[in-house]
């Protein structure tokens, strides 16, 4: 039987995923990337000799033990990368309160931290280790990664649930309302704050139990050569199974063929014949044709843009016009002449003095020290990166006249400095380069809609539905990525290439396989 052509929307972690999976079962792929290299938002780049990461923060499963590294092996970037193991999540800093506190894999030494000043607390930091120690072990693989929903039998289902038996009463119950409602029971306003700002205030508790379990089972880890070369390795592994990828292609139109014995699209009530995705049309104009498309784009772009709102029913109109979007972010970036020997890669800095941007009160800095490497910046120096949560609307409006646009972010860089400044004397006089990423960056390289770099906010209800990987009224297109499997990061993306695949293998009658090279 002749190789069945696809046309993949997306050089991202999803698109390079779905390539090589269909590479590996037959499938004859070729990826359309809108930007000049790929990794989509696992991004990195260059500015006077410093590397900036704006991506991967850390790697969940990045050493033997978890089904996910045998997904890295497969995707040949196991192979090609240095892990370092993660000791220390981040460090909480309260400048008001002048407290500060380690979230450390040591998880007997964290309760004695929390407790020390909280002891009133004790029995919620009881609670959260034991969710935590009750998560360590936990098969990723057996949380609905395994295989797509559309291919879950009942025995799948039965042995899935079996697998979580240890840990089953943390997805229920209080344990699945959001931290923020959660976290309402604690008395201490700064253990609160840190119990929310693990991650997200929205996740689902046993979102957090899942990262410190990870945590303190040493299956978390930083990339020493930052997002780009893990996502190098996997671009290479597509190209030597046989996929091609075209750069500076923007995907503006998937093309549509209709069921001949109707007039229109969508459905045919006469013949029960949904239309077919055949190909796309690029932004020059050009078409390609395929027997197969999938979009591991942006999610709103595909359905109502790239395919006009027309393969659409109420549960999409309602996620894209209800669901949450993962706040954007601002990211200033600094090459500092500078070491960090010994201070945490990431700190929380609860602002004693908000920043204002726009019209919000900025709290809270992110705090990246890339002191973990000597791959960011030349000897002796270091890329300091600051983010925190903004608006879309403010900065898509304020880029609309690019004056006031880089005025903006001049005055945002000298704002975030001097409260950095604060915390390491000095450090102004040092700084060689900045740079500055706000959302509109972030949609201008990715197409992200209003710059959320990871799609839908996972909030407790988001993050356990099962959204289908087709759109109705439309045959041999399929989509993977973030807006299709919520929670964002690095597992769930390459996780739903290799989905698509096993539908694609299921449908055609053909067993799924996956190598290692």
């Amino acid at each position: 039987m002749a190789e069945k052509s696809m046309i993949i929307i997306g050089a991202g972690l999803a698109g390079l995923s779905t390539g090589c999976y269909a590479q590996m079962n037959g499938y004859c792929s070729h990826i359309f990337e809108h930007h000049t290299a790929p990794g989509g938002v696992a991004a990195c780049w260059k500015r006077k000799g410093y590397l900036i990461d704006g991506g991967i923060h850390f790697l969940m499963g990045h050493k033997p033990g978890q089904p996910i590294y045998d997904l890295y092996r497969e995707l040949g970037t196991a192979q090609a990368n240095r892990f370092l193991d993660l000791t220390t999540y981040g460090r909480f800093i309260d400048e008001a309160g002048g407290r500060s506190v380690e979230i450390t894999q040591d998880l007997d030494r964290l309760a004695r931290d929390l407790k020390a000043f909280s002891p009133g607390d004790s029995r919620a930091i009881d609670e959260l280790i034991a969710g935590a120690r009750a998560m360590q072990g936990a098969d990723m693989a057996e949380m609905g990664m395994s295989k797509p929903p559309e291919l879950m039998s009942l025995l799948d289902q039965v042995k899935e649930m079996w697998g979580m038996r240890r840990m089953f009463k943390y997805f229920t119950g209080k344990y699945a309302r959001s931290v923020a409602d959660y976290a309402r029971d604690i008395h201490d306003p700064w253990l609160r704050l840190v119990i929310e700002n693990l991650f997200l205030p929205e996740v689902p508790v046993w979102f957090i139990f899942m990262l410190l379990g990870l945590l303190a089972d040493g299956q978390m880890g930083l990339l020493e050569g930052g997002s780009l070369n893990f996502v190098l390795p996997i671009e290479k592994r597509y190209k030597d199974l046989g996929g091609r990828v075209t750069y500076k292609a923007t995907v503006e139109e998937i093309l549509v063929e209709a069921c001949p014995e109707q007039f229109g699209f969508a459905h045919c009530k006469l013949c029960r014949r949904d239309d077919r995705a055949v190909g796309v049309r690029l932004a020059d104009g050009s078409q390609y044709r395929a027997d197969i498309v999938v979009s591991a784009a942006d999610g709103y772009s595909t359905i109502f843009k790239m395919l006009g709102g027309r393969y659409v029913d109420e549960k999409i109109e309602s996620r894209y016009k209800n669901w949450k979007l993962i706040r954007p972010m601002v990211m200033v970036s600094f090459g500092v002449a500078r070491e960090f020997a010994g201070e945490p890669w990431l700190s929380i800095i609860k602002l004693e003095r908000p920043l204002t941007v726009g019209t919000q009160a900025i709290d809270g800095l992110s705090l990246r020290l890339f002191n973990y490497s000597p791959r960011f910046a030349p000897p002796g120096k270091t890329v300091v990166q600051a983010a925190f949560e903004t608006e879309w609307d403010f900065w898509n409006e304020l880029q609309n006249d690019r004056s006031p646009y880089e005025a903006e972010k001049e005055r945002v860089t000298a704002e975030v400095l001097a409260r950095l400044e604060a915390h390491y004397p000095g450090l102004s006089s040092q700084v060689e380069m900045t740079d500055v990423a706000t959302p509109y960056t972030t949609w201008r390289y990715t197409l992200n809609h209003k710059g959320s770099y990871m799609g839908w906010l996972p909030t407790p209800d988001v993050i356990l539905t099962s959204i289908p990987r087709t759109l109705p009224g439309l045959d041999n297109f399929y989509m993977a990525g973030q807006w299709v499997l919520p929670g964002g990061g690095v597992p769930p993306c390459l996780y739903s290439g290799r989905h698509v695949v096993q539908i694609l293998c299921h449908r055609d009658g053909k067993p799924f396989s996956a190598s290692v090279p």
